[in-house]
């Protein structure tokens, strides 16, 4: 494999050091110069300061006096320890990190190598960038980026495996991202094991909840349902209405409608029609068609029956039997210049962006 390598530095040792590495922390002396910055500085004691030995080698020792070691730098981390951060991290984060210094580069340099294979397994998987659809080459591609430690390529060959029934080496892929911090890893491990084991979902709602605390919107919908479905467990509108909310919040289109029914019959949250009304509408807009259902009936006996029959249209177009005979109540009340005007609306919509 041709590898771009970090540029040579000067042979000349006298010459400025091309490389640097950030501090961990600012030094001693900017916080003895500025006390007023350190919010846990005690002014009535004096700050002496002291002279690390230099048989310390940049090691910290621990002291009565609770002295701090100033003198370590991003450099000096091991490179397991810099590896474990880095695992869960995107291409164009893994490509920054290795700018730090030449202690980062050469520790990621495994990393680097599983992009590319990442990279050529979604071309494979999805049939693009010049290639042929190819599940086997695809899964591969994955494996070899998972071997060098990315979750990202964990997450995906598990995926690949799950799709193809064989649900253990999936589980098994998701549970080495999911232990190494991957959100996406998390999530899908607890999705699994929901679903192999519904009876069990101690271990399912361990995972989903460390992944929603991570963000992860699926995961903090599927939290969610899980709390409110129960599932073994007892239930806690409170918690589930707040993980809907905070789903809803970051784009996930089911949590909107479900935030919007919590908000309307006061399930977990405090009732608010307006609330409710909100949500509803920001799920319609992006393509639920029970929110457009809901949303257009509520826009009818408001007496908006223009927006009513273009929600109303949606809904029927995917699939919402309910919606017909409304839909057609409203026909019949309109003018034919509106009614080819809502026909016009609805065939000229566009579906919002959304994280579902």
């Amino acid at each position: 494999m041709n590898q771009k390598t970090w540029p040579p530095t000067k042979s000349n040792s006298d010459g400025p050091r091309r490389f640097t590495a950030f501090p961990f922390i600012r030094k001693q002396t900017h916080l003895q110069n500025r006390p007023s910055e350190n919010p846990f500085f005690n002014h009535s004691k004096k700050i002496t300061p002291t002279t690390p030995s230099s048989s310390s080698n940049s090691s910290c020792s621990s002291s009565s006096s609770n002295q701090y070691c100033y003198n370590q730098d991003f450099s000096q981390l091991p490179h397991d320890i810099i590896f474990k951060i880095a695992a869960t991290f995107s291409l164009s984060n893994v490509r920054a990190s290795s700018l730090v210094c030449k202690s980062w580069c050469d520790a990621l340099r495994p990393l680097r190598e599983s992009m590319v294979f990442l990279r050529w397994g979604k071309r494979f998987k999805h049939g693009r960038g010049g290639v042929k659809h190819n599940l086997s080459k695809a899964l591969d591609s994955f494996l070899k980026g998972a071997a060098r430690g990315s979750t990202l390529a964990m997450v995906d060959a598990g995926l690949l495996y799950w799709e193809m029934g064989k649900r253990e080496e999936g589980i098994g892929l998701y549970r080495k991202a999911a232990e190494l911090g991957d959100p996406a890893g998390q999530c899908n491990l607890g999705i699994s094991l929901l679903q192999v084991n519904p009876l069990e979902p101690e271990e399912a709602v361990k995972w989903l909840y460390k992944a929603s605390v991570a963000g992860h919107v699926r995961a903090q919908y599927q939290l969610a349902l899980t709390l409110h479905k129960g599932h073994g467990l007892k239930r806690n509108l409170q918690e589930t209405a707040k993980w809907y909310l905070r789903a809803a919040e970051g784009g996930y289109v089911r949590a909107m409608y479900n935030t919007a029914l919590c908000y309307s019959v006061g399930e977990g949250l405090m009732q608010s029609h307006e609330l409710a009304k909100k949500w509803m509408k920001r799920a319609a807009d992006r393509g639920h068609s029970k929110a457009q259902l809901e949303h257009g009936l509520s826009l009818s006996s408001d007496g908006e029956r223009m927006q009513a029959m273009v929600y109303l249209e949606l809904a029927a177009r995917a699939g919402e039997a309910a919606a017909h005979p409304v839909k057609n109540v409203i026909l019949q009340q309109m003018s034919t210049f509106s009614r080819d005007h809502a026909m016009f609306l609805a065939n000229s919509w566009r579906t919002l962006p959304s994280s579902h």
